[in-house]
């Protein structure tokens, strides 16, 4: 009932009467009545200061809170690294300074300078070494370098990049002769070449292809362990094998960083004295180009750490020293009985594996490990023979978790020509399958109906967040990470995109589903978000979490998550969460204080869900120039 026009019938009578006037006080108590009831629904609907819409154009929507407060006014870029605080009428924002132009490329759990407090033996002082509380309490945001310009699409990017993004050209001087990369104007074009192929990894990789099948989708999981700029992952992909391309922070400056802003999927590691952190069982595939890991020594346990990760039947390709040293030594600059000792000494290690040499040819080997380990079992009683873990130690287990010298067992089969684990489809159907781990109930609470059932649903979930950024999907983003990623859904309906999803399944999970990631030809690591990533600072495109603010809710504190995708988010990149509508709310108000232009939207289901969406772009800004004082 409009009260005004109410108010209007009321007051057309001019003859005063008792029944007119009891007429009229009746009228005025209706009148507080409704007034009252309007004012307490509106309070209910502001109880939830949020935006909720219901798209129906296909265009990224960003709204700018009436309460956003005005950087340029409130924060000391500078040098204030602890966040300040802005009262508003509806709640209380924190606002997070910018970091200092030295900050551009804070990796936290890989500090090159804290680093050196470890023992340098075995690369340890390469490993994560996440700062201890209280000992660095960064509050700020991590600032891009001036310049920085939003990288090339993909599939240009494999070839070049910005140099004012990566702003090193020590790689350009130190590998200029084999091919790595090369500096021109102001970019850095990536010829393709690597230390053992200078003539192009797409010669190399046809090299490796006469001697494995590499057309058939029976591979298509790839690790490649000291991965320099990242090329072989990079010509992999346009065969359809997907490559997690790995390298230390070291000497090399910024070879992971070069490889993320090519496109390329990549990360921060080293096999030193913890396990990567992947599932058993995860890789079709493994390669080690002149990498430097000794894998001979300290027992062959970097060398048992790449069993672990390979599947039954997978395989694991050397190339450089020692490899064919009869013909290279003299260009190696090592003696003969040097390269002769750790040949022997890796073949020696991989016969206690129960891998099978397949060939060496020119400067490639390549081994594979059994389909199954009755015959390994078969043969323990050699002295030569390296003995199996105890079932108490779970192959899965990879979140710093010690590197063992033991033998990883595979699941048990019944006969010699089984595979253990069980057979994968070849790709592409490999992804739409059940993965064998679902298929044999090792996933507690995922049955084969779950799985097809969570496949369609996300079908409907990327449809809908399509029509609201019309970004998702097209050439603007191309490094993707899903920070909760469950079964691997997101990822498998973006398969067709121009896209590659790193799946994060968080050591908190109730289930460890990233075993399944990879089994359906996906990939992804372990972690703990309450500590940094091992990645570089805009590494990116766009974040998407469902319901991990949920799972980390008392856990640790929402803010040091988000400012940790804020340092992995390139700017301009995009933000897609999907939690309970008041976790949202405490996620936006955040989100407001880290310059992030934000909207909450209704579920895909409709308004009547208390779960909703928050769609959120990083806003564009970078660190001064050098001879700018005054920022």
């Amino acid at each position: 009932m409009d009260s005004s026009s109410s108010y209007s019938r009321i007051n057309k009578s001019t003859k005063p009467s008792f029944s007119s006037s009891m007429k009229k006080t009746h009228l005025y108590v209706l009148l507080v009545f409704l007034c009252g009831a309007f004012y307490l629904l509106g309070a209910y609907q502001q109880r939830a200061p949020y935006t909720t819409t219901t798209p129906t154009e296909k265009t990224i929507i960003t709204t700018t809170p009436c309460n956003y407060p005005n950087p340029q006014t409130t924060l000391n870029f500078q040098s204030n690294h602890s966040a300040t605080t802005t009262e508003t009428t509806e709640t209380t924002t924190i606002v997070f300074p910018r970091c200092t132009a030295n900050f551009s490329e804070y990796t936290p759990c890989e500090d090159p300078t804290r680093s050196l407090r470890y023992k340098r033996s075995r690369m340890i002082y390469r490993e994560r070494h996440c700062p201890i509380k209280g000992e660095e309490d960064l509050k700020c945001r991590v600032p891009p370098p001036y310049g920085y310009r939003n990288p090339f699409p993909w599939p240009a990017s494999r070839d070049v990049a910005w140099y004012a993004n990566v702003p090193h050209r020590e790689l350009t001087v130190e590998k200029a002769v084999q091919n790595w990369i090369r500096y021109d104007g102001d970019r850095f074009f990536f010829p393709g070449g690597g230390t053992m192929f200078p003539n192009g990894a797409d010669a190399y990789i046809d090299d490796i292809g006469k001697l494995i099948n590499l057309k058939d989708g029976s591979i298509r999981t790839a690790l490649d362990t000291g991965c320099g700029v990242a090329s072989w992952g990079a010509y992999l992909a346009s065969r359809n094998i997907i490559t997690l391309s790995i390298a230390p922070r070291d000497t090399h400056e910024a070879q992971v960083q070069f490889a993320l802003e090519r496109g390329v999927p990549a990360m921060i590691g080293v096999l030193a004295s913890k396990r990567l952190p992947f599932p058993s069982r995860a890789f079709d595939i493994s390669h080690c180009s002149r990498c430097l890991i000794p894998w001979a020594e300290y027992d062959g346990i970097f060398l048992n750490e790449v069993d672990r990760v390979l599947r039954p039947g997978g395989y694991w390709i050397l190339s450089g020293p020692p490899i064919n040293w009869k013909k290279h030594w003299r260009g190696w600059q090592r003696t003969k009985k040097d390269l002769n000792e750790e040949q022997t000494k890796i073949e020696k290690v991989a016969k206690s594996l129960c891998w099978t040499k397949l060939t060496e040819k020119d400067d490639l080997a390549i081994w594979q490990k059994p389909k199954n380990h009755l015959d390994c079992k078969s043969a323990r009683k050699l002295a030569t023979s390296r003995p199996f873990c105890s079932a108490q130690d779970s192959p899965d287990s990879a979140w710093y978790t010690d590197l063992k010298t033991c033998l990883s067992p595979v699941p048990e089969v019944s006969n010699k020509e089984e595979t253990a684990g069980g057979i994968l489809e070849n790709w592409p159907q490999r992804l739409e399958s059940v993965p064998p781990r679902i298929h044999k109930g090792t996933i507690e609470g995922v049955t084969s109906e779950t799985f097809s059932k969570d496949y369609e649903l996300w079908k409907k979930r990327v449809s809908h967040y399509k029509k609201v950024n019309n970004q998702l999907g097209t050439t603007r983003y191309r490094n993707i990470l899903d920070m909760n990623a469950n079964l691997g859904g997101f990822a498998s309906v973006l398969i067709k995109d121009p896209v590659w999803v790193m799946n994060v399944v968080p050591v908190q999970a109730s289930v460890n589903t990233l075993g399944a990631i990879y089994e359906r030809g996906l990939i992804g690591i372990y972690h703990d978000w309450c500590e940094a990533v091992s990645t570089y600072p805009r590494t990116y495109d766009l974040i998407h979490a469902d319901s991990l603010f949920s799972l980390y809710n008392g856990r640790c504190e929402l803010k040091d998550i988000m400012l940790e995708m804020d340092r992995i988010l390139r700017p301009e990149g995009a933000v897609i969460i999907r939690d309970d509508v008041d976790v949202l709310l405490k996620v936006k108000n955040i989100g407001n204080g880290l310059e992030w232009d934000s909207v909450i939207v209704d579920h895909e289901d409709g308004p009547l869900q208390r779960e909703k969406l928050l769609f959120a772009v990083k806003k564009y800004w970078t660190a001064p120039a050098a001879s700018d004082k005054t920022n």
